[in-house]
């Protein structure tokens, strides 16, 4: 019965963040044109809704060109690892408590691990692995610059990011996501940790490589970034990788930090819909800094992440865990 459900909630997982994946194109293109003053997509479909459909469609029909030159195995790994990762991180992210069954307690996560925030920040750092060998094994130099970018640019923040959320770690003693979010049943971390709450959202968008921290991808000057060389369905696949990294970041933030599926005061709304609302106005904030941020500078993003997050970030990890020491 236990490997049933589990498949039964592997399935289910999967096609929810498959289904996503469109459901956010289109979404943001109608946001980025009314934040624009242009009408967006408006055509295929009511309200461009097929538009999304109609570019899948295209894409995998596209005629995929791959130069003699490039290393055949590195470049079909890229791609492949991209969207693995980000799949598999999702593996222990909890959408909701866990609920009662023909009498299992079944958590509503595809794997509940005591060490879920590791899993996820171990997996989502190989993604980057993904960008480099993309970049690499393309040999192009334009695609080679932007990997290194990528590369760059993911270990400066991935810095950060961790350092902000194991003052989370700290004031809970667990790196199990359900155990952080029952944490906050009554406050929410946010509160009691505004800082690290702010510095980790930031890097999220850095690790997403979203505006203004796009510079791995910087069409203005490296034709395509790291996916220069890529057309078809496997161009298509970073950007499938992409989206759910952002539905994932965002699930982490609201775990982390806005309390999960716990909304205090208010009990009658169900657990899974709050944690989807939450999930849904980070998505918002992401397409919204999109519309509204230019692109950083390379040197003043890289001296961003590593003379001002990394060291506030680490002042504040050591100021939690004194002010925890002292209350104990």
């Amino acid at each position: 019965m236990e490997i049933i459900i589990s498949l039964v909630k592997l399935v289910f997982f999967f096609l929810l963040l498959l289904q996503a994946v469109p459901v956010m194109v289109w979404l943001e293109r109608r946001l980025l044109a009314w934040f624009q003053l242009r009408p967006g997509p408006n055509r295929v479909g009511p309200f461009g809704l097929l538009q999304t459909l109609a570019d899948g469609i295209k894409l995998l029909f596209k005629e995929s060109i791959m130069h003699k030159e490039v290393d055949v195995f590195l470049y079909l790994l890229g791609p492949f690892l991209v969207v693995f990762t980000a799949f598999a991180a999702f593996a222990a992210i909890p959408i909701g408590a866990p609920v009662e069954f023909m009498g299992y307690a079944i958590p509503l996560q595809i794997a509940d691990l005591n060490v879920g925030l590791l899993f996820v920040f171990a997996v989502l750092s190989i993604g980057s692995y993904g960008m480099i060998l993309a970049a690499w094994g393309s040999n192009s130099k334009y695609a080679l610059l932007g990997g290194l970018r990528s590369t760059a640019q993911m270990i400066s923040y991935e810095l950060s990011l961790t350092t902000s959320a194991l003052a989370v770690v700290v004031l809970t003693g667990t790196f199990s996501l359900t155990g952080i979010v029952n944490a906050q049943e009554n406050v929410w971390f946010a509160f009691q940790q505004p800082l690290a709450f702010v510095i980790f959202f930031i890097c999220t968008v850095a690790e997403t490589n979203r505006t203004p921290f796009d510079l791995p991808e910087a069409e203005t000057e490296l034709v395509a970034g790291f996916h220069t060389e890529y057309s078809g369905m496997k161009f298509a696949m970073f950007f499938m990788g992409e989206y759910i990294n952002i539905i994932t970041v965002s699930a982490l933030t609201v775990i982390l930090f806005l309390g999960g599926w716990h909304l205090p005061f208010i009990d009658f709304i169900p657990g899974i819909l709050v944690f989807g609302g939450k999930v849904g106005v980070l998505v918002l904030i992401f397409i919204w800094l999109r519309a509204t941020f230019p692109r950083l500078r390379y040197d003043r993003l890289m001296a961003f992440g590593w003379k001002i997050l990394l060291p506030i970030a680490i002042l504040n990890l050591f100021g939690t865990a004194v002010f925890h020491v002292l209350m104990a």
